[in-house]
């Protein structure tokens, strides 16, 4: 198995690019099905959850041609199986958009409840809910979600949470449907924009998306095109958390930096500094920090509130921040997987329910860590770039599941990370 050697205490400067958005682009590969024309997809990231993502589609009978320049090829017009299994889907959590995809298309899709990391329950009852109300039947056997209708037809449907997944995954099944489709409570992150943005390149009739309520006119036929994803806002937040967690002055290019104002707030909130910019290309955001920066409270909350993905990695940098800081998590119930390898680097970090006292501490230490989840793998490379001496980060694997090249990103900004394995 891969793992890190970081030899901390390097200050990150220079400038980095992001990438395209990983959860956008999960959604936008199988939501190419429903067109059954070939479609290019653009920026996307080079990562291990991407290529499984096509990989599901090229096994049920697509045709894919994913380049390491982040385009990807995709006719779908021979897929002959809607059956997806659990050794199909077993290490990627958002196969279950290939519900919606093969019920809009096909209406009929059978696909294994799906893996990823391990950061607490994400239920699927509000997908469930809105197929039915669109009037598809809804079975679970044998872990396999089937669901099968003659003819969907559009519906008014009230989400009891508002979900990511199933506001995504009903947008793909009423994009096809017979009639109107509105989702009332609809999440409102920037990927939503994106799918529902690609949706209407291929002729779909989207409305709303960014708002609670979402307004979808169903098309009997949709045809292909060419899109290109979002830049990643967790990438981008990441290098930023990045950047003023090492005491560094990073550019980080290719950004929509609306995207990135909770981080930049919480950032600014610590002592650092951020500026937005346009280089006449792209939007950027630069990142400095030149002093110990100061403890915040932080609240994970839906878009446009501070997102759970990043709360890991802001709690390494919080982890020697001046004063105590408050981590509420309200999203997963498992997502402080981190806390025992920050303790472990010297760190005073204790842990009740779904809240985290961080105590800051002077300095962290080097030390031997195992990454749990992708965004855990995040935090704990920040830590060894901030701490004394050498650090060895073993399971990286969930790292390359959503960061794209991310030890050469680093390194280029003078960090000192070896791969080895």
């Amino acid at each position: 198995m891969s793992y890190y050697i970081i030899n901390g205490g390097h200050r990150l400067e220079g400038a980095v690019s992001v990438g395209g958005a990983k959860n956008a682009a999960l959604a936008i590969i199988p939501a190419a099905i429903l067109c059954g024309e070939p479609c290019v997809i653009e920026n996307l990231p080079y990562i291990d959850d991407v290529r499984v993502m096509t990989e599901l589609l090229s096994q049920i009978g697509a045709k894919t041609e994913f380049s390491s320049n982040g385009v990807l090829c995709i006719d779908p017009s021979g897929i002959n199986n809607v059956c997806v299994t659990f050794d199909m889907v077993n290490s990627l959590r958002a196969s279950y958009y290939l519900l919606g995809a093969l019920l809009g298309r096909y209406g009929h899709a059978e696909v294994s409840f799906p893996g990823g990391c391990p950061i607490g329950q994400r239920p699927i009852d509000q997908h469930i809910k809105g197929f039915k109300a669109l009037g598809a039947e809804v079975e679970i056997e044998n872990g396999i979600v089937k669901a099968k209708a003659d003819k969907l037809v559009g519906s008014e449907i009230y989400l009891d949470i508002a979900s990511v997944g199933a506001t995504i995954n009903i947008m793909l099944a009423a994009a096809r449907a017979d009639g109107i489709t509105i989702i009332n409570n609809a999440a409102k992150e920037p990927y939503i924009v994106d799918v529902a943005n690609f949706l209407n390149m291929m002729g779909a009739s989207v409305k709303g998306a960014g708002t609670d309520i979402i307004r979808i006119n169903g098309r009997k036929q949709l045809h292909g095109c060419n899109y290109a994803i979002i830049p990643d806002q967790m990438e981008a937040g990441t290098f930023m958390i990045a950047a003023a967690a090492t005491g560094g002055d990073v550019i980080i290019n290719n950004v929509i930096p609306a995207h990135l104002d909770a981080i930049s707030a919480k950032l600014m909130e610590t002592g650092a500094t951020v500026r937005e910019g346009n280089d006449g290309r792209d939007f950027y955001v630069r990142v400095s920090s030149s002093r110990r920066l100061r403890s915040v409270n932080i609240k994970t909350l839906p878009y446009p509130g501070f997102p759970t993905d990043l709360q890991q990695p802001m709690m390494a940098l919080l982890s020697t921040a001046e004063g105590t800081s408050l981590v509420m998590e309200t999203m997963f119930e498992e997502r402080f997987n981190h806390v025992n390898g920050l303790n472990r680097m010297g760190a005073n970090i204790s842990v009740s329910s779904r809240t985290a006292l961080v105590q800051g501490v002077k300095r962290l230490m080097g030390a031997q860590l195992q990454v749990t989840d992708l965004r855990a793998g995040a935090a704990l490379v920040i830590a060894a770039m901030m701490a004394d001496g050498k650090s060895k980060v073993e399971n990286i694997h969930y790292i390359d599941r959503g960061y794209e090249h991310f030890e050469h990103k680093l390194c280029g900004l003078g960090a000192d990370i070896v791969r080895l394995g």
